[in-house]
């Protein structure tokens, strides 16, 4: 009887050592959640929505988007960072999950604690655009004009801290022109004052203004990236455009709550191969982003860099959120 026992008892220790394992093996078996820390719309948007179909198809399961915007994405970012360690709740993180841990004096989570990067999805660069009726053409030209008349253009931005605030504060800083804020609560008002010649240029992603550029109401000048961009290959660079070292861009990506299984963070990583398709290439260019898929510790080093980069920008500017 003794030995029965014992060997029930052994039953038992191996059944709980490797019953983790079966369930990771068996990931995912219902619905995954993918929750997208922006109001529906716009590139964050559209851009899971796109993944999430990919995802979906190699996994099996269903992907639902859930948008829970707000406070610069801390909201939507919050939850994820609390909610189990089990696959089924993943963050679309972005460059504010960087941003933000200097930006605010305060927040309810730690984005290199709380969360495992599982792969960057893309690239998004920003574009300096102006109203049409301002006598520009280039970049160069803006910012002899905005030296003529120091302090008197204005640039809109979706709010401090914003991806348009911190490329606006890095072409101050690389230009030497003095251009005022006016700070809207999100992208959409901004563009559309902009459009209306309230204020005077913004930068931004190429998404939100490419009506805009098409209808002749904006003009743009240059793109933030490294790279021109093929949808406008005659526009240059900001960096070329008599910027030297200018880059600014936003990033997406994806990450799940710390804790997560390893298998779990790599099968995952593996379904969004599909994200490389011509087709998937593709559709994500038409949102203004250029496709990236990485390893998990690239995106780690990428964030490790960003929080350091972003502290001292945001120090040196005096940018704060309270």
């Amino acid at each position: 009887m003794f030995a029965q026992a014992r060997r029930a008892t052994v039953l038992v220790i191996l059944g709980l050592l490797t019953s983790p394992a079966v369930a990771q093996d068996k990931w995912p078996e219902h619905v995954i959640k993918l929750v997208v820390p922006y109001p529906p719309g716009g590139v964050a948007d559209a851009l899971a929505r796109h993944v999430g179909r990919i995802v979906e198809r190699d996994l099996g399961q269903p992907i639902v988007i859930e948008n829970r915007g707000g406070a610069g994405s801390n909201i939507g970012s919050n939850v994820v960072a609390k909610s189990p360690a089990d696959g089924y709740t993943i963050l679309l993180g972005s460059t504010a999950n960087a941003v933000n841990m200097s930006l605010y004096k305060k927040i309810p989570y730690d984005t290199l604690r709380d969360f495992i990067p599982v792969s960057l999805l893309a690239d998004v660069p920003t574009v300096l655009v102006v109203n049409a009726s301002l006598p520009v053409k280039s970049v160069a030209e803006l910012i002899a004009y905005a030296k003529q008349r120091p302090g008197e253009l204005t640039y809109a931005s979706a709010g401090p801290g914003s991806p348009a605030h911190i490329a606006a504060e890095l072409f101050l800083r690389a230009s030497g022109v003095r251009i005022r804020q006016v700070a809207y609560r999100g992208g959409g008002p901004a563009v559309v004052d902009v459009i209306g010649g309230h204020v005077n240029l913004m930068f931004t992603n190429l998404q939100a203004v490419f009506a805009g550029i098409e209808f002749g109401s904006l003009r743009l000048l240059g793109t933030g990236g490294t790279k021109r961009w093929p949808a406008f290959p005659e526009v240059p660079t900001i960096a070329e455009a008599g910027v030297p070292g200018y880059e600014a861009s936003a990033w997406y990506g994806l990450l799940l709550p710390a804790g997560t299984p390893a298998p779990i963070v790599a099968r995952l990583q593996r379904a969004l191969e599909g994200v490389r398709s011509a087709d998937s290439l593709k559709s994500i260019r038409k949102f203004g982003a250029d496709p990236v898929v990485s390893t998990p510790d690239l995106l780690q080093r990428r964030l490790e860099a960003e929080i350091k980069s972003y502290a001292k920008l945001i120090r040196e500017t005096g940018i704060g959120v309270e």
